[in-house]
């Protein structure tokens, strides 16, 4: 089945963080990986003027937009008539209604395959994972896929962190990690040594693809991939080659980010999900003995270095 093409993918999500680079790089992909692409979306999206430049240039390469609402089973169950792969991009908030959107493909005469939205920290690692507050709704939808998915096969595309947000500061939790190239200044937690396990959002887009291109390795998997591994040292490092100066370097104690975590939950402040995710890479839980990079044919030149996603950063290009 290596090399086969899909007749039909709908992408759910297409305009979003990641969702804009999976559609873009499911369209880009030479040879095709289908004979149609179709995104659904709602006609608040669909019209929005931010969006049409973006929408414009998918539509160019023979994009379909189908405008509908997520929560209306009808025009869910319509916009998967003939469709044969379903690829979800949603965000954190929006996960728990994949758990609809596979019962309709579950009853759907068309489709045959689905990617839940799963991009991001492996919520299986181990053991501890089940405990992971950020992790209970994809860990539900995982569940959900178990005990009541039958016929459709499934496919969570694990990705890690994305270097692209890891490399900027989220205001008001600097001392959750980031760097700064204007100020020439960064944070990291513990010693900085630990090494983290990244893939850059580009690269989601490509292992997606990679994915639809092989189904005999993919479907009903968990695969997990990686553009590289590095300490947020060696990011620092990097930042210093680029802007040809030293940069002034804070560290945080994981003592002191597990106490922000803690507050975080207590108040029910969202940035705790932050302050959990930056603890549980800092604690190596996005390292393997072996990825699944191999099996789904992607080498390493296919994939972005930590230089050229620096590079974007110093230029202060958006992700």
């Amino acid at each position: 089945m290596a090399g086969s093409i899909l007749s039909n993918i709908l992408i759910i999500g297409a305009t979003g963080n990641i969702g804009k680079y999976i559609t873009s790089a499911i369209l880009s992909a030479n040879p095709p990986v289908a004979r149609q692409v179709s995104i659904f979306t709602s006609p608040g999206t669909a019209s929005n003027p931010s969006k049409q430049e973006l929408l414009s240039s998918w539509k160019s390469q023979g994009l379909t937009v189908i405008e509908g609402d997520l929560q209306n089973a009808e025009q869910v169950a319509k916009a998967y008539e003939g469709v044969d792969t379903v690829v979800s991009a949603l965000g954190r908030d929006g996960l728990l209604e994949q758990i609809e959107l596979l019962k309709l493909a579950e009853a759907s005469e068309s489709v045959q395959w689905f990617f839940p939205s799963e991009y991001g920290t492996d919520i299986e690692y181990d053991a501890s994972s089940v405990n992971e507050k950020p992790h209970q709704n994809k860990l539900k939808v995982r569940r959900f896929v178990r005990e009541n998915i039958k016929r459709v096969k499934c496919t969570y595309v694990v990705t890690g962190p994305y270097i692209d947000m890891f490399l900027r500061f989220v205001p008001g939790c600097e001392g959750a990690g980031g760097f700064d190239p204007a100020s020439k200044k960064a944070a990291v937690l513990g010693s900085g040594n630990e090494k983290v396990g990244f893939t850059s959002m580009r690269d989601v887009g490509k292992f997606v693809v990679a994915a639809l291109r092989h189904p005999e390795t993919a479907k009903d998997k968990a695969l997990k991939v990686q553009s590289f591994v590095v300490s947020p040292n060696a990011i620092v490092n990097e930042f210093e080659k680029q802007t040809g100066t030293p940069w002034t370097v804070d560290h945080t104690p994981i003592e002191k980010l597990n106490e922000w975590e803690r507050e975080g939950w207590e108040s029910g402040s969202p940035v705790a999900t932050l302050f959990a995710l930056r603890r549980i890479w800092a604690e190596g839980k996005t390292l393997y003995g072996k990825t699944d990079n191999e099996s789904l044919r992607v080498q390493e030149e296919d994939l972005e270095r930590l230089s050229t996603v620096v590079e974007r950063a110093v230029k202060g290009e958006p992700y």
